[in-house]
């Protein structure tokens, strides 16, 4: 069983009352490649950045956290981009996106799939018409092949100016998927809905039978054909909430793979054998990853975290 995470690469340079604070690697695909490798889970991103000194520290930094790199793209004739995160008093981030790309991107062959893998994609990488054909094809080909594949729109007020030309992008990708993941704020920009069953109501027509609807601090509610169900989060002080949604969906994979791993090598098992008590470990432990990422300025679970995980996996 592998992992493939799917997204853009950038350099969040992070801002409280107007001072640089830290600099870390970012991209929310890369947060949660970084997080599972940290935990011991067979992971590579797939993403592209520059040859420039910025690459190299973040592709550094990924070999560092276990993170496989052989299918990056590195391009000579653009910049890796930056984004300047800025705190709020909630510690919520508005960005600022410096980018220079080339002309061709992606230059790379996928990974060949295969039953039992995993693959989550999404956010704005999603939605790149320079290899949109490409990404959408493999990612039907890697769910023919028997791979989960995890979509999370991460679809922001600031992509609104796009949306009329993404739309059919975004629910393709929710077709495509095996289980969609995204806030309340994803889902009142896309569809116009700020329930969990009213989003269900589209993610389910556009041919997803699974969805795990956040919302921020409040809950987190489960929505399947056949199973609805809120659980609650603890109430924590925040440090920084960058990569809290991303540290989500790396406990969501960190959890499927400790269910399934025997089971996922003959077929991931439907959604409707799941039972209540493997619906509460999945949950419990994205809300777990996402509430560690939150009490620093990492967009990663802490190493300290992941070594308690491979300890005590039941942690």
């Amino acid at each position: 069983m592998s992992v493939y995470c799917i997204g853009e690469t950038v350099l969040d340079i992070i801002f409280r009352e107007g001072i640089p604070i830290a600099a870390k690697p970012g991209g929310s695909m890369l947060n949660s490649a970084v997080s599972l490798g940290r935990t011991g889970v067979p992971v590579n991103f797939i993403s592209d950045f520059a040859t420039d000194q910025t690459g190299d520290i973040i592709d550094s930094f990924l070999v560092q956290n276990m993170v496989g790199t052989q299918f990056i793209d590195r391009y000579n004739d653009g910049k890796t981009s930056l984004a300047l995160a800025f705190l709020d008093q909630k510690q919520d981030a508005e960005y600022s996106f410096y980018k220079i790309f080339p002309k061709k991107r992606l230059n790379i062959s996928m990974p060949v799939t295969n039953k039992g893998d995993f693959i989550l994609f999404g956010s704005s990488y999603a939605l790149v018409e320079t290899f949109r054909k490409k990404l959408s094809g493999y990612i039907s080909d890697a769910r023919s092949n028997g791979a989960f594949i995890l979509y999370d729109p991460n679809f922001r007020k600031l992509h609104l100016a796009e949306f009329k030309k993404v739309k059919p992008w975004i629910i393709e990708n929710i077709g495509l998927s095996s289980m969609v993941r995204g806030s309340d704020e994803d889902f009142l920009h896309i569809f116009g809905v700020n329930d969990a069953r009213s989003a269900f109501d589209y993610v389910s027509e556009a041919g997803c039978p699974i969805l795990i609807y956040t919302r921020n601090k409040e809950k987190v509610e489960v929505v399947t054909k056949d199973f609805i169900k809120a659980y609650s989060v603890k109430p924590i002080v925040p440090v920084s909430t960058i990569g809290a949604g991303d540290a989500f969906n790396a406990g969501i994979i960190y959890a499927l793979t400790s269910l399934f791993s025997k089971e996922a090598s003959t077929g991931w098992p439907v959604s409707e054998n799941w039972t209540k008590q493997q619906w509460e470990y999945l949950i419990k432990t994205g809300i777990s990853f996402s509430s560690n990422v939150c009490q620093s300025l990492d967009n990663y679970i802490s190493q300290d975290y992941a070594n308690q995980l491979m300890t005590n996996p039941s942690s």
